[in-house]
């Protein structure tokens, strides 16, 4: 089967950054769905394994971490699926990615692809949508309001992937202030787009834009990058008491300025459930079944921004560099072999 993948770890313009390489078709076993893969998107973890894991051995690793496809085979323990279904997710990182003409998942965190959009604009959510998902109401549980806080969340990088459909979700299921931050123009009017109620700028100072506002200090607050360079900020603009979730892998963290606040910390992998087969693994695959209702009512839209082509070398080598810039928003796709 055709694949994409590489040898050795490194920067993104080397010219075997990225290889189309051929691999044996895997085999569905025990509780593996083998789907054929008919779209993928690229996200920042992606890039970050490429730049630092070696592949195993001789084998070339392949990346990837949202698909969209078919079922076209089912392990002996399947009891979910069947062949034909068209399915969506994320997959785990700790097994080969969704860069190939063939996959095998966990049918645990599988979710029904909705019929409403495209394969390429559903292969933009799964990742994001867990990773969101989990965090506002798993992690952060910003349905239980926190005492003397504002009924809002400020969401730190309104206009990535995450924080895009962080902010559907939040207007979909609660009734909460969305507070979304961007410093273009071109960011400040896609978190607008997609519902977030207010947009300051995080290249200025939060609290002053936060107390501006009128509403109070927020008691929650979800930062998806950068969160190095916020830590005094989201201290001075949280309510005491409140509830602080991050996503990305700041170099330093020092967790001494929420002391007196009193402040929780919250991290969200959204590869956990899946890397340590917890027991409530299927939550994954609950979770993508109501977005795809969401998605199917017209509530959720798809966070699809740029189609690069087919999926191969040339064309995720281009996402990745994209991605690297720290430009983008939304999410970016591939679709086919």
């Amino acid at each position: 089967m055709k694949a994409v993948g590489y040898n050795t770890p490194g920067s993104i313009d080397r010219d075997d950054a990225l290889l189309d390489i051929e691999l044996d078709k895997p085999k569905a076993t025990g509780r593996d769905l083998l789907v054929a893969v008919r779209a993928v998107s690229v996200n920042p973890v992606d890039y970050k394994i490429r730049q630092t894991r070696p592949a195993d051995g001789n084998v070339p690793a392949v990346l990837g971490w949202d698909a969209v496809g078919e079922v076209v085979e089912t392990g002996d323990a399947v009891s979910n699926f069947k062949p034909g279904d068209m399915v969506w997710y994320a997959g785990a990182i700790n097994r080969t990615g969704t860069n190939a003409e063939y996959h095998l998942v966990d049918e645990r965190i599988v979710g029904r692809k909705p019929n409403s959009v495209t394969d390429a604009e559903a292969a933009a959510l799964p990742l994001t949508t867990l990773t969101a998902y989990e965090m506002l109401f798993d992690r952060l549980r910003v349905n239980e309001p926190v005492s003397g806080g504002a009924n809002a969340v400020v969401i730190i990088g309104g206009a990535g992937g995450v924080g895009s459909i962080a902010i559907q979700l939040l207007r979909a299921l609660t009734d909460m202030t969305v507070i979304a931050t961007a410093s273009r123009a071109e960011t400040k009017d896609w978190v607008k787009k997609i519902g977030a109620h207010h947009v300051i700028d995080h290249s200025e100072a939060l609290a002053p834009q936060i107390e501006a506002l009128g509403i109070g200090q927020p008691g929650f607050v979800f930062s998806t990058n950068q969160t190095g360079s916020y830590i005094e900020q989201i201290a001075e603009l949280i309510a005491p008491q409140g509830r602080f979730g991050l996503i990305d892998d700041p170099e330093q963290l020092s967790i001494m300025p929420f002391k007196v606040k009193a402040v929780s910390l919250h991290w969200e992998l959204m590869f956990t459930r899946p890397l340590f087969e917890t027991p409530d693994m299927a939550r994954q695959g609950d979770i993508l079944n109501e977005v795809a209702q969401l998605v199917e009512d017209g509530t959720i839209k798809s966070t699809t921004t740029d189609s690069l082509g087919i999926i191969n070398a040339s064309n995720l080598k281009r996402a990745h560099a994209m991605l690297e810039s720290g430009k983008t928003r939304g999410k970016l796709v591939l679709e086919g072999f």
